[in-house]
């Protein structure tokens, strides 16, 4: 499974994805594979500021709390980049890649519209990163393809050629105390940026909502995939209405005891499902399930059964 979800990921990150993003999560999560973005081949180049994925939420799940003030902004379905500026020089350009090394596509993205060739840095910050993402306009079909694609042309002009669109949504290192100005300055480098407008014409996968405050952000920490400071949070189908019967406890591949719902037996998009994860003790808590309640389960990824809510 290990090795599957390898080959989906670096798929994912060439543009031409073998699984859906739900499907990808589920199994993961199933399995405890915990590797960041695609695995990288030779010849990657290493990214001056590691980047992380989001945690992704659902609505109906149990809120995640940020300290405020938090700020929200559309969650772009396309492909992450940076763009690296030395002495505000364009001088280098990466796939997100594996979030530590990324493969060059500095000739590509040094001929788009909307990058600007040089910007206008502080003395004391000779190497500024900005990450944005490679987007296509909706009416493109497979749009989100179409664009990760296009990062491994190896003619420049047919990339040029290509409906593509640059949005930047951070910087390192930071130059302000806030994110929102950070963008503001961004904007005023010449960048469109996430803050600009909610972008209907490109497609959207979430939304994401991020503590304002850097100072803040950074001092909530990253687990080893994610920052602590900001999530993404994703519409999830409708799930189907049935009864917990009961609960059993298994020990998964990693060695991890994990409860199981047993359920009143009903049909999820024509599979029969009984049974389906609770995660742990306290997902059953902030749930507040009980035997003989009524529960919403839905197949994560279009997979793995879930409990996803108590329905009263």
């Amino acid at each position: 499974m290990k090795e599957l979800l390898d080959h989906a990921s670096k798929k994912y990150y060439e543009g031409s994805p073998i699984m859906s993003d739900e499907s990808f999560d589920a199994i993961a999560e199933e399995f405890n594979y915990s590797r960041v973005g695609s695995v990288q081949e030779p010849g990657s180049i290493a990214l001056p500021f590691q980047l992380y994925s989001l945690q992704k939420m659902y609505y109906g799940d149990p809120p995640i709390k940020l300290p405020e003030p938090t700020i929200g902004s559309p969650k772009l379905d396309g492909a992450a980049i940076a763009i690296i500026y030395i002495y505000g020089n364009l001088s280098l350009a990466l796939t997100r890649g594996d979030g530590v090394r990324g493969k060059d596509i500095t000739e590509n993205i040094s001929s788009l519209e909307g990058v600007p060739k040089y910007i206008k840095v502080r003395d004391h910050e000779p190497v500024v990163q900005i990450v944005g993402e490679i987007v296509a306009p909706i009416t493109i079909k497979n749009s989100r393809n179409y664009a990760a694609g296009a990062l491994g042309l190896k003619d420049s002009k047919e990339f040029i050629e290509r409906d593509l669109t640059f949005i930047a949504y951070d910087i390192f290192p930071k130059a302000y105390p806030s994110w929102a100005e950070d963008i503001n300055s961004l904007v005023a480098m010449g960048f469109n940026t996430v803050l600009q407008s909610d972008w209907s014409e490109f497609p959207k996968d979430g939304v994401v909502f991020r503590v304002d405050d850097n100072e803040t952000f950074e001092s909530l920490g990253y687990t080893n995939k994610h920052p602590r400071g900001a999530f993404a949070l994703k519409t999830r189908k409708a799930g189907v209405i049935t009864t917990l019967e009961s609960v059993e406890w298994q020990v998964g591949r990693s060695g991890i005891v994990s409860p199981v719902a047993i359920l009143t037996p009903i049909d999820i998009d024509g599979a029969k499902v009984s049974r389906a994860t609770l995660h742990n003790i306290k997902y059953i808590e902030e749930l507040n399930l009980e035997l003989g309640c009524q529960v919403e389960v839905i197949r994560s990824g279009e997979i793995i059964p879930r409990v996803v809510r108590r329905v009263e």
